[in-house]
């Protein structure tokens, strides 16, 4: 019996030495299996922008056009050296452009641009996890973020402001580790100033989040010296990297935000793109109602389909991140020592893009449109992304379910573009072909729409034709003072708004032009007897007719 009980104990021994062993070894099983999770993952959220010729972007034409007048400025095969000249000024919006312009010597200039976006797309779940990683949080829910780098801002084609949300993320997460981590604590203040400079350099509105979300992390995130420091100076001491950081970043804000505001507005009372009185007056602030921002909250995360087939993704990402609070809250993560104010800090930098959203104008006229809208997509992504640690048995099925998502993501996105892109290419294909080179091209733009997507990607039709051909719009971003170009003479003559067509008039504005790309309304309508003496219908593809000069 003795001798029985003895060869028990040794398997028993042997059994727990050897579960010992596999406990100790799944970690390295585990980051392997996570790595290529997130691998899957990003490919997938970046596919949709390479299967097709075309993106259903709307100001994506004008992107591209400046990009290749800034490119080409010397090219005398193009109108560029007549009309337009570098703008040596620092100034928002030099990012996306110097970047894609510097990529273009080594690609085509849309495959450039394609380089960049997926750029954008990928960043923001790895700058999103690099917050999770510095908050002290599991990483897997930075994947529930791909599907909010597509949405509304991306739809209108506000790359500027979307290329600057992954940075904005990272510098949030910089804030952090600055204030955390002792060793390296300059290291991260520099890298903070440097992210943070770099923010303002595509666009000013994620700046405004920082300006709230990087006090309320220094208020909310201990040091280590704070265990033994007393007195104010003796807590203020180890958080100076961390605000010496934000000084370069926020110099540069006044410098550009400050006093462009304390300038005197151009008041046009009425006028697009002007200032109807006061920067912050009544009638200069567009508001859109409470009741309305929370009706549209869910449409401006998903709107870029008429059949609604992206907020496919939208559904499974919800559905993973109920799944992962149940697992949290069901089967907590024991080893996790943070406190509450620790454990909220992602939690209160959701809620203040969501406040942002809701509080904000939609329009400060002549200087900010589209403004409140642009935060739903932070918020969203901050506050999936708060999903509570669980035992990490449970997080290989959770990170699972969020590559599923990406696998919704990639198709419907994919589908949808690809329908997209053979829509436009049946117009362009044919306008460009009958282009004739260094054009001056009106565009008249009745009607936008697309059959695909809901936004009026078509207004910017003109610009296509124009950089096809080396030609020029009737309007272009270079009338903005955030534009690396402006013109040198004279802007060409054009109707207040690319959206009220019907107000060209020919003989003030029309004379300048030799094509004229009218859609969505006839041509004999539009110009009347000139179409028998001056002009003439030269390619009617789709809902667009070319109209060139005799």
């Amino acid at each position: 019996m003795s001798t029985w009980k003895t060869g028990a104990g040794r398997v028993a021994r042997t059994a727990r030495r050897a579960g010992r062993r596999r406990v100790q070894s799944a970690p390295s099983v585990t980051p392997r299996h996570s790595r290529l999770v997130h691998a899957a993952a990003l490919v997938l959220g970046v596919l949709p922008l390479w299967v097709s010729r075309h993106l259903p972007l709307v100001d994506l034409p004008q992107h591209l056009y400046l990009i290749s007048v800034l490119h080409r400025l010397d090219d005398p095969t193009t109108l560029y050296p007549q009309l337009f000249a570098a703008r040596h000024a620092l100034t928002p919006y030099l990012g996306y452009y110097y970047l894609v312009s510097g990529l273009n010597w080594l690609l085509p200039l849309e495959m450039a641009n394609r380089v960049f976006l997926s750029a954008y797309v990928v960043g923001l779940p790895l700058s999103l996890g690099f917050l999770l990683r510095s908050l002290g949080r599991p990483t897997w829910p930075a994947l529930l973020a791909l599907p909010f780098a597509y949405g509304d801002s991306f739809n209108w084609g506000f790359i500027n402001y979307c290329a600057a949300l992954p940075l904005t993320l990272l510098c949030c997460g910089l804030f952090v580790r600055t204030l955390e981590d002792t060793p390296r604590r300059r290291t991260w203040g520099v890298g903070l100033a440097v992210c943070l400079v770099a923010v303002l350099l595509f666009h000013v509105q994620a700046f405004g989040f920082l300006a709230f979300g990087l006090p309320l992390l220094l208020l909310t995130t201990r040091v280590p010296e704070d265990a033994e420091a007393r007195g104010f100076v003796a807590r203020l001491r180890p958080r100076v990297p961390a605000l010496l950081g934000v000084v370069p970043g926020v110099a540069l804000f006044l410098g550009w935000v400050v006093l462009r505001f304390g300038e005197p507005a151009d008041i046009q009372p009425g006028v697009p793109w002007k200032a109807w009185g006061p920067t912050f007056s009544p009638q200069n602030l567009a508001w859109k109602g409470f009741e309305q921002n929370r009706a549209e909250f869910f449409q401006v995360l998903a709107n870029t389909f008429r059949d609604g087939s992206d907020r496919w993704a939208l559904y499974a990402v919800g559905a993973v991140a109920v799944a992962g609070w149940v697992a949290g809250l069901l089967r907590p993560e024991r080893s996790a020592t943070q406190g509450m104010v620790a454990r909220s800090r992602l939690m209160g930098l959701g809620l203040l893009a969501l406040a942002l959203y809701f509080l904000l104008p939609f329009d400060i006229r002549g200087y900010v449109y589209y403004l409140n809208t642009r935060y739903a997509h932070l918020a969203a992504a901050l506050l999936v992304a708060t999903v509570p640690a669980a035992i990490p048995a449970w997080r290989r099925p959770l990170r699972v379910a969020a590559l599923a998502c990406a696998v919704v993501l990639a198709f419907v996105m994919a589908r949808g573009y690809r329908a997209f892109s053979r829509e436009a290419q049946a117009e362009w294909g044919p306008l460009v072909a009958a282009t004739a080179p260094r054009p001056r091209v009106m565009g008249l733009m009745f009607d936008p729409g697309s059959r695909v997507v809901r936004q009026p990607v078509f207004i910017h039709s003109a610009a296509v034709l124009a950089r096809a051909r080396g030609g020029v719009p009737n309007f272009t971003f270079a009338s903005t003072p955030h534009s690396p170009l402006r013109y040198t003479g004279e802007e060409p003559p054009t109707f207040p708004s690319e959206w009220r067509p019907q107000q060209m008039d020919y003989e003030r504005q029309g004379v300048w032009y030799d094509h004229f790309l009218v859609r969505g309304a006839s041509p004999s309508r539009v110009f009347g007897p000139q179409l028998q003496s001056e002009l003439a219908v030269v390619a009617e593809p789709g809902k667009s007719a070319l109209v060139r000069r005799r």
